[in-house]
């Protein structure tokens, strides 16, 4: 699997998810920086992490989806290459127009920075296949913006298209709203858009890869993608 991380200024997570793809896939992804404009030759993965592109200024991620390197990006998921927003990064798509809705104040207007219990709806996409459907992981959550709205129209079609991934559960998966940490339509922590090849999430799996970390629940999420591509080859 050859992944590409894209770097934006005030983008702090990175190194995070550079360790997580290396570890797992065994192979270090290309860093992209922000002013280029275009994607090595033959990625298979385009990551945009977490943090506070352009310092969260204007709109979270409303900056970084007008940069340079966003054109490639968007041929790339036009394409049908698989790309991964995550926290920081799935604003940036929701802005660029890759996802629908959008993400706003978390509802207690405080950033929130610990773990929560996710509930895996589907396990056959590339993003999900290292789950079984029903399960729950734990992963961290770390942001201020992580509210997911979007009209009716299109929290209806979501769900009836199996859009949506990733819910905000209890430890039992059961939809309770004190686990609800951000007050998202539907408890919904991550959604795909219309052909399954671009995901956003707001959690870090990559901050649940290996043990030394507490935990290794998110480390499903990146061995779905390395099976994937050795499915695919």
């Amino acid at each position: 699997m050859k992944s590409a991380v894209v770097v934006f200024p005030g983008i702090n997570r990175e190194r995070d998810m550079a360790r997580a793809l290396k570890l797992i896939s065994g192979r270090e992804p290309a860093m992209v920086w922000h002013a280029d404009t275009s994607l090595p030759a033959g990625t298979d993965l385009v990551v945009v992490p977490g943090g506070f592109s352009y310092g969260d200024y204007l709109r979270c991620g409303a900056i970084a989806a007008r940069a340079p390197i966003m054109g490639a990006v968007s041929a790339h998921a036009e394409r049908g290459g698989l790309l991964l927003g995550i926290c920081n990064g799935f604003q940036i798509l929701c802005e660029a127009g890759l996802l629908p809705g959008v993400l706003m104040r978390n509802a207690a207007l405080k950033f929130i920075c610990h773990d929560v219990y996710l509930r895996i709806e589907r396990s056959d996409t590339p993003f999900t296949r290292g789950y079984n459907a029903g399960q729950v992981i734990r992963v961290p959550v770390a942001h201020g913006e992580g509210n997911y709205v979007a009209d009716e129209a299109t929290i209806a079609r979501l769900e009836s298209e199996g859009r949506v991934l990733f819910r905000y559960a209890a430890p039992d998966g059961t939809l309770e709203a004190a686990f609800n940490v951000n007050g998202a339509t539907n408890a919904i922590a991550g959604v795909l858009n219309e052909t399954g090849n671009v995901l956003g999430m707001m959690p870090h799996p990559e901050n649940h890869a290996e043990a030394a970390l507490g935990s290794t629940d998110g480390r499903g999420l990146f061995a779905g993608l390395v099976d994937h591509f050795k499915q695919a080859a």
